[in-house]
């Protein structure tokens, strides 16, 4: 069931209005508003998937009610009603975020081609909206300690610009959850997030994968091919363990920085790119720098913002909620009801010395499920969770 509400002030075309779209779908539940300072109070007070609104009003015209219900319901679809002298201002509510808007007397046919079209499109909002949250789901960072509550309230400084961010930290951490929580925080979260892991790539192969290559480049670029910077293109790019970069693709990487674009291997053609490059890594790169291993220069370039996530042994408060977090996860990806552990057990398993942190605490997690009672005690951890 649809729900409209119409905001217009001239009874006699507010009850036409209301008459066509109840005899067109008696599934649409129709309800009115006489000027608009009633209809943002009932917009306030309940959800709607639709309003026609009048511009021309007594009090508060249309313009007014439609900024102000972007931004209090910024999904809900506006259909603005104009009159013959208001169509400057109707194009400009439709800059404004309108979805559409149709003249006085209203013409049958297209206003409910475009009611149905706006209630389409809201439905494809709520879609995406609820695909978003399942995908941020899976990047969740869990956990209230100190530590994590500063990432926590960087991330969400740092991410609606364009800083270049650094992400130290031991192996297992979870820096790739910072970096997620970077861009879907951002306003590239739209755009592609593309990871490349610089230790998992040979080094004869790390800049055709980043920069591409034109087909000849070497004896098997049998075709032209886009690299990682013109996929990540108005989007993140992150750059995973960029400790173990080699010195020639760092170059090129410096260069992209600076001049925003890139050039494919094998060829001199420049490809402008707009890209926020999010970078991480478990080494220390000030040691690596002055060991020759990575360019100082890059390192300023990469970071401008840095963010360290602790050890788990540093945060040990949060073990209680990542058990309980990744308990009902495994459970959910297996089918079966997550398992309780007992208060003892959890207590034993904060006293656990963590060298791989929330990798291995989810490892000994999912172990613990399948091999435990139907309670997880503390024997269940003694026999299990050993190492």
């Amino acid at each position: 069931m649809s729900k409209i509400l119409v905001i217009e002030d001239e009874s006699a075309i507010r009850r036409v209005l209301v008459r066509i779209l109840r005899e067109e779908n008696e599934s649409y539940q129709v309800e009115e508003a006489e000027n608009g300072v009633e209809g943002l109070d009932r917009l306030r007070k309940s959800d709607y998937d639709l309003v026609l609104c009048d511009i021309k009003m007594p009090r508060m015209d249309g313009v007014e009610v439609l900024q102000e219900a972007r931004r209090l319901k910024p999904e809900v679809p506006f259909i603005m009603i104009s009159g013959h002298g208001d169509l400057d201002t109707a194009v400009q509510t439709m800059r404004l975020g309108a979805f559409d808007y149709i003249s006085k007397p209203p013409d049958l046919n297209r206003l409910l081609t475009t009611v149905r079209n706006a209630l389409d499109r809201k439905e494809l909002v709520v879609a995406n909206q609820m695909l978003k949250k399942k995908v941020s789901k899976n990047y969740e960072m869990i956990g209230e300690s100190p530590g994590i509550k500063n990432i926590k309230e960087m991330v969400e400084k740092v991410a609606p610009t364009d800083a270049r961010v650094l992400i130290t930290g031991s192996n297992g951490t979870g820096k790739e959850l910072v970096a997620h929580w970077i861009h879907e925080k951002s306003g590239r979260s739209t755009a592609p997030f593309v990871e490349v892991n610089c230790a998992a790539i040979p080094s004869e192969l790390i800049e055709s994968e980043l920069f591409g290559h034109v087909k000849g480049a070497f004896t098997s670029a049998v075709r032209d091919r886009a690299g990682k910077f013109e996929a990540a293109d108005k989007g993140t790019l992150f750059l995973d363990e960029i400790g173990d970069m080699s010195l020639s693709a760092q170059a090129k990487v410096l260069r992209a920085l600076q001049e925003n674009k890139v050039s494919r291997v094998g060829s001199d053609k420049d490809i402008k790119v707009d890209v926020r490059v999010v970078a991480a890594t478990n080494k220390d790169l000030q040691k690596e720098i002055a060991e020759g291993r990575f360019r100082e220069d890059l390192y300023h370039r990469l970071a401008v913002i840095l963010i360290r996530v602790p050890d788990l042994n540093e945060r040990r408060e949060d073990i209680p909620l990542l058990i309980s977090h990744f308990s009902g996860k495994i459970g959910e990806e297996q089918g079966i009801a997550p398992k309780p552990f007992s208060k003892e057990a959890v207590a034993l398993l904060q006293q656990y010395d963590w060298t791989g942190n929330i990798r291995e605490l989810r490892n000994v997690v999912e172990r613990l499920i399948i091999l435990g009672g139907k309670e997880v005690s503390p024997e269940d951890v003694r026999l299990f969770a050993s190492k």
